[in-house]
């Protein structure tokens, strides 16, 4: 386990392996070996992050919070690093740029995961649990807390989630100040009309067939060339 002393009082805190450390109790262990890191509170958030964030089946909302403090840590260094405000700016510019690249994903898809973290806990229950799409909730994330609360109250109304396409209409409500219950549950009720021809792939889906270093630009690249591969041999199989 990785453990930081305490700011204030005695002892360690662990900031990795607290799973562990839990294990560990429960079979009534009372020693484990552990490494004491002289980090700061920054560099201890960013070092828990990396620790939870190879954990396999890691849920949406653990892996938006997970971006965020990262990135916000990330920044913080930035501005205690630089000492004119241009290289902090700079610095700070390649904060979200440099965490894509250590996850594998692009700037784009870690501010996307980042927007669930201002949905309210139960939307955001419903995106872990599946029952809310991860696109739609990116959209609904831009809703005022008030919003999403009565979004909620007209989903269960409705007995019905927000589509991509509902959900950006929403937005779009909100935005212009004009969102209402009464709008919600109109658009809500609608019959949603299958998405034909689309097919949406997301870095994280795609990462388990990867290496850890490949970009997303160098992941595109493999899978064009492989379905390239793929469709010479179906050719030459219909023409035999």
């Amino acid at each position: 386990i990785i453990t930081l002393p305490k700011e204030v009082g005695n002892g360690y805190e662990v900031i990795a392996g607290q799973r562990r450390v839990r294990a560990s109790q429960l079979a009534g262990i009372e020693t484990i070996p552990a490494f004491v890191l002289p980090l700061d509170r920054d560099r201890a958030i960013i070092t828990l992050v990396d620790s939870n964030i190879q954990r396999e089946n890691i849920l949406p909302s653990e892996r938006a919070f997970a971006y965020k403090m990262k990135l916000e840590a990330m920044k913080r260094q930035g501005y205690r690093t630089d000492l004119t405000s241009s290289q902090v700016g700079t610095k700070l510019n390649r904060a979200d740029k440099l965490l894509a690249e250590q996850v594998g994903s692009s700037r784009n898809q870690i501010q996307r995961f980042i927007r669930l973290t201002y949905l309210i806990p139960p939307l955001l229950d419903m995106v872990d649990e599946h029952k809310v799409a991860f696109n739609p909730a990116v959209e609904l994330s831009y809703l005022t807390s008030e919003e999403q609360v009565a979004l909620l109250d007209a989903m269960d109304s409705e007995q019905s989630t927000p589509s991509l396409s509902q959900a950006q209409r929403l937005k779009k409500f909100s935005q212009e100040g004009s969102l209402s219950e009464d709008i919600m549950r109109a658009i809500l009720s609608e019959e949603k009309k299958p998405e034909v021809g689309k097919i949406t792939l997301s870095s994280d889906q795609l990462r388990r067939y990867f290496p850890k270093s490949f970009t997303p630009q160098q992941m595109e690249q493999t899978i064009f060339r492989l379905l390239e591969q793929w469709q010479r041999r179906r050719q030459r199989d219909l023409e035999r």
